[in-house]
């Protein structure tokens, strides 16, 4: 099967694919309730101490098992990635890009596996799934071009004298701290991984206590391609420890991590209290789409609500807050919910299902205390009923929860703090002056989309919106679906530290550090 999938997909026929996919999860759930280890210096480390993989759509099940590294194994992990990356960083840039190139190539080839057991264990659909190994493939290549386009980052400069060569080199910075998220749990380690190993950078990787299972799925990639020993190690455990623990650690010298802003700026402050280090944050949104009186209503419904509602609204960029122009208000609100309605709920390896679980118990109690904050302060349009108590043996086994379309007054807490649940908020505007004002007041600043048949609206919107990743008129996501070398994904204000994006053209130049050389001849 060569169809390639992307998160744009609306319109294909995807038989075959649908077939691949139900064989290989066939095959995937013949292997469920395994052991793996962590993997330190190459080698498979086991512990006793497990972290148990658990299905979000059937709790009751436990897709694997790993070994956790204890914090007092860090020192040794961080020495051997140290020495791994001394070797590793002489190699030729030409070499790297040669090894990852090929990773990408295996990650395409298992695609299938990888999507499968990504969607046990993460509750995504099948496309989501799909979608997110191939988007961790393309980072691998779209990072590699980066580094052949830029000649490995040297660049000759001027002369002072006739006898003088100078140049500006790119130089690793060492060991990279990669702290992975659940939600995209191929994409997001390899992009980050990747663009660091590329720099010529060592990576130990630190998954998602919720996600180990893909983890070991990039592990072995990377290390059938040819990536020598402790270049890149997985460590498995609770977040808090490990996490704390490579970031305190003071030849750990920087840090790619994506998640909530609460934990990045915790991360943020622990990493730089002697000195300076790279630490290139991701840390969430709460994002908005303005819909305008000249709007194709068509697009906006479809575009508001697959990005408010895809992956259970588990997306950093998902659509969280929507302003509508009054003369809309009503059938924009009709057709919404007549949409969500409409979505299928359920297990998440089914061809039929759009919405799985939320990933765990805290994500579901947080999606249903908003739901009861909604109702004490404002109105839930659609939603927000208890799925679990109806009994239905597809949803009493999971965290699922309806996806919610309500209002609140303005100044709301809800519209300002990120849920990470499907959870639409809705208001109106008379002028486009006001809707971006409201969607600017926010501590967020990630994606952002417009519907508008007016280009001065349009443009309008571009110069004025704080936010990284802007979209005009997309049906296939308002504000979401994001892909390597085609929209740089750059989070401003407190959705991000660097100001230059994953799977845009200045990231891999992150994880390297500039150096200076003059020789007289």
């Amino acid at each position: 099967m060569t169809f390639r999938i992307t998160y744009s997909v609306l319109e294909a026929d995807l038989t075959e694919l649908h077939r691949e996919f139900d064989t290989t999860m066939t095959q995937v759930q013949q292997k469920l309730g395994a052991e793996y280890p962590s993997w330190i210096g190459g080698k498979p480390y086991r512990s006793g101490v497990f972290l148990d993989d658990i299905n979000p759509a059937k709790i009751t099940q436990t897709l694997a098992r790993f070994h956790c590294v204890p914090a007092s194994e860090i020192d040794r992990v961080v020495d051997l990635s140290k020495n791994a990356q001394k070797s590793w960083g002489a190699t030729p840039w030409q070499q790297r890009v040669k090894i990852i190139k090929a990773a990408a190539e295996l990650i395409s080839e298992r695609r299938m596996e990888i999507a499968a057991i990504m969607s046990l264990e993460v509750g995504k659909n099948r496309m989501e799934s799909l979608g997110d190994v191939e988007e961790s493939a393309d980072l691998f290549r779209y990072y590699a071009g980066q580094m052949e386009e830029a000649n490995g980052f040297y660049k000759p400069l001027g002369k002072l004298s006739p006898n003088e060569k100078t140049g500006s080199y790119l130089k690793p910075y060492g060991v990279f701290a990669v702290i992975a998220p659940f939600n995209f749990p191929m994409a997001l380690a390899a992009g980050m991984s990747g663009a660091a190993l590329l720099g010529g950078n060592s990576v130990i990787l630190k998954p998602s206590s919720e996600t180990p299972w893909c983890g070991q799925k990039l592990y072995e990639c990377l290390r059938d391609a040819g990536l020598p020993d402790g270049v890149f190690q997985v460590i498995h455990g609770p977040g808090a420890l490990l996490g704390n623990a490579l970031v305190n650690h003071p030849k750990v010298d920087g840090l790619a991590f994506t998640g909530s802003k609460e934990v990045g700026m915790k991360l943020l402050r622990a990493m730089t209290s002697d000195y300076p280090k790279p630490c290139l944050l991701e840390m969430g949104g709460k994002n908005p789409a303005i819909v305008c009186a000249t709007a194709d209503l068509d697009k906006a419904v479809e575009g508001c609500m697959r990005s408010a509602f895809g992956m259970s609204g588990q997306k950093c960029s998902a659509l969280s807050r929507v302003y509508v122009h009054r003369s809309l208000e009503k059938e924009f609100t009709e057709r919404l919910i007549q949409k969500a309605k409409a979505l299928q709920i359920g297990d998440p390896t089914r061809q039929e299902i759009y919405m799985g679980p939320v990933i765990n118990e805290k994500a579901y109690n947080r999606h249903m205390s908003a739901v009861a904050e909604v109702r004490r302060d404002g109105t839930i349009l659609v939603g927000g009923e208890d799925i679990k108590s109806w009994g239905d043996s597809h949803t009493k086994n999971g965290h699922f929860v309806q996806p919610v379309l309500a209002t609140l007054p303005r100044g709301h807490r809800l519209i300002r703090d990120e849920l990470f649940t499907p959870f639409l908020l809705l208001d109106t505007f008379d002028t486009l002056e006001e809707a971006i004002q409201q969607a600017n007041e926010c501590d967020y600043g990630l994606t952002a989309g417009i519907f508008s048949g007016v280009a001065e609206d349009i443009n309008f919107f571009m110069n004025h919106i704080e936010a990284g990743v802007l979209y005009a008129n997309r049906k296939t996501g308002a504000t979401t679906g994001a892909w390597p070398g085609v929209q740089a994904f750059s989070g401003w204000k407190g959705s991000g530290s660097t100001g230059k994006g994953g799977c845009g053209p200045y990231y891999v130049s992150q994880f390297m550090r500039e150096q200076s050389q003059t020789r007289m001849e």
